[in-house]
């Protein structure tokens, strides 16, 4: 498990399509093939790291269900921020099959106790890398409940996520990346679409 820094931009698909071509001027490379990323978020029953997230709460999680492309094969991932930084950890949910067991299972968490499935968040994700930065762009996100007979709701704007380790210095994003950074949690905006 290591620690890492984090800095996440909004931008229109204009302004992602833009900024990549001034990056990819002065060095930067793609690193993976793009994929389909799908995460199915658990909460307990009255949203506790739902809230946590959009207060801004240290340390907090956030625990998912991930899924890549058209495959079935499920990760549990869990996502830490604390004041030392970020991480995660996964582990294989072999007892998955499909996207219909999704709604059937529960994780127990030591700090929330049950956790419950609430939304699957899916987007086009892009992987870059620039100098020690690992830069993604994530667009064609879209929100769904898992219970509620709702359409899918679309997202139209793209995040761009930037990491680095830890020894790098904290300024070493901004001098690469001259806008402004945002707060764009995923599964705060799907809970905020879904049920305001």
């Amino acid at each position: 498990m290591s620690f890492r820094k984090e800095k996440k931009f909004r931008l229109s698909l204009t302004e992602a399509a833009s900024y990549k071509g001034i990056m990819n001027g002065v060095g930067m490379k793609l690193l993976f093939p793009s994929r389909l990323i799908n995460s199915c978020y658990f909460d307990t029953r009255n949203f506790q790291l739902f809230i946590e997230s959009e207060e801004g709460v240290l340390p907090r999680k956030k625990i998912r269900v991930r899924w890549y492309d058209q495959t079935r094969n499920f990760t549990k991932e869990t996502k830490i921020s604390s004041i030392e930084g970020r991480f995660k950890y996964s582990s294989l949910m072999n007892n998955l099959k499909s996207t219909l067991d999704l709604k059937t299972i529960k994780i127990f968490d030591k700090s929330y106790g049950l956790l419950f499935p609430t939304i699957i968040v899916s987007y086009l994700r892009e992987y870059y890398i620039l100098n020690k930065m690992r830069i993604t762009f994530d667009k064609n996100i879209n929100y769904r409940s898992l219970y509620l007979n709702k359409k899918k709701i679309y997202d139209p704007e793209v995040v761009m996520e930037v990491k680095v380790p830890m020894s790098c210095s904290d300024d070493f994003i901004e001098k690469h990346v001259k806008i402004p950074t945002s707060r764009f949690s995923k599964y705060s905006r799907g809970m905020l679409s879904i049920f305001s």
